[in-house]
C-alpha cells in the first residue's frame, strides 16, 4: 500500500505581478503563506497518527509551502530539483507579456519548446521519471509531494500509467493550493481519490 498526497504550491508573487514563474525563484505572497498554513492545519488533523515523508521542489515558492505545511506535521522537506516547474528557458525573469511577444515556437505537442533553451513537456517527463520510479519502488508507504502546476500535471499522468503522448490531447490540471490524494493498493492497482481539492484553502 502506498499513499501519496501532492500539493501545488500556494499563491506566489509571480501570480500577482505578471511575471513568468518557471525556474525564476519567486517566493510566496502574503496570501500564499496564509494558504500554506491553512493546508498544514487541515492535513495535521486529517493525517493524525500517520507517519509521512515529504519531498519538495527546491524552488522557493514550493519550499516555503513545504516548510509551512511541514511544521504542522513535524516534517522537514527533502528538496529535489526533479520536482521543479518546467524550465521555460530565456523567458525566466521576464514578464508574461514579454513571453507572448518573443515566443519562438507555438507549443502544439509535447516535443515543442517555447524557446530553444527551454524544456519540452517530454523533457519534463523524462526529468521526473527516475524520481517517480524511485518513490514508487521505495518502502515508504506515505509520501507528500510539494511541487508546481505543470510538473504535477505530468505526475498525475505518470501515476495513472499513461504514456507521455497522452499529454498531446489531454491532461489532469490543478490550481495553486490544490491538494490531491492517490494510492496504490497491495496488488499494484492505482486509485485517485481527490484531484486539486481546493477545499483545503477554506
Amino acid at each position: 500500500m502506498k499513499n501519496i498526497i501532492t500539493v501545488q504550491h500556494t499563491q506566489s508573487v509571480h501570480h500577482t505581478n505578471g511575471m513568468v514563474g518557471s525556474w525564476t525563484d519567486w517566493g510566496l505572497s502574503e496570501l500564499g503563506i496564509k494558504q500554506a498554513n491553512i493546508i498544514g492545519k487541515k492535513l495535521k488533523k486529517e493525517l493524525s497518527g500517520q507517519s509521512f515523508i515529504m519531498y519538495s521542489s527546491d524552488l522557493l515558492r514550493a519550499k516555503q509551502t513545504a516548510d509551512s505545511i511541514g511544521k504542522y506535521l513535524d516534517l522537514s522537506p527533502i528538496l529535489r530539483a526533479e520536482l521543479r516547474e518546467r524550465n521555460l528557458g530565456r523567458c525566466c525573469g521576464k514578464s508574461v507579456q514579454w513571453l507572448r511577444e518573443n515566443l519562438e515556437v507555438q507549443e502544439k505537442t509535447i516535443d515543442d519548446r517555447l524557446f530553444s533553451d527551454a524544456e519540452s513537456r517530454r523533457d519534463e517527463w523524462n526529468r521526473l521519471k527516475p524520481f517517480f520510479d524511485k518513490i514508487m519502488g521505495s518502502r515508504d508507504e506515505n509520501i507528500i509531494i510539494i511541487s508546481h502546476g505543470d510538473l504535477l500535471s505530468v505526475f498525475n499522468a505518470m501515476f495513472l500509467g499513461l504514456r507521455v503522448e497522452i499529454m498531446n490531447t489531454s491532461e489532469i490540471f490543478g490550481f495553486a493550493g490544490g491538494v490531491s490524494h492517490m494510492f496504490e493498493n497491495n496488488e499494484g492497482k492505482r486509485f485517485v481519490k481527490k484531484i486539486s481539492d481546493m477545499s483545503y484553502l477554506c
